[in-house]
């Protein structure tokens, strides 16, 4: 039986959260973080690892930059989609964090399952 990939979606939104993980479950086996500092800690202890994170940049505690960064730090290819409502700044700052691709909220869901399966085909 093949394995659908792994997505962590890490956003202090639950409406964000809820909303994505609702419209990419049954494609991809989705895992949810509420905060920066959740979403690292699941990204550690998910057995056989995930294949994409979806981060958003501004949030309490850890920031999205923060996510990309230690993500990055320890699985350097692993796919990183960082999403921002905050204009220009934050989008470079997540590239010069690593980020694959940067979304401007708000943007079409179909945009992002066209990045997703992009970067993920990318992958493999």
């Amino acid at each position: 039986m093949e394995t659908k990939p792994r997505i962590l979606i890490i956003d202090d939104s639950v409406e964000t959260v809820d909303g994505l993980g609702s419209f990419l479950r049954g494609k991809y086996d989705v895992l949810t973080a509420y905060n920066g500092l959740d979403g690292i800690k699941e990204f550690a202890k998910v057995e056989g690892g995930v294949d994409l994170v979806i981060t958003d940049l501004v949030m309490p505690d850890v920031s999205g930059i923060g996510v990309i960064s230690v993500i990055k730090k320890n699985s350097p290819e692993l796919p990183i989609i960082a999403m921002t409502g905050w204009g220009v700044h934050p989008g470079a700052l997540a590239t010069e964090a690593k980020a694959d691709f940067v979304l401007n909220k708000p943007f079409e869901l179909e945009d992002l399952e066209r990045h997703v399966a992009g970067l993920l085909a990318r992958k493999s």
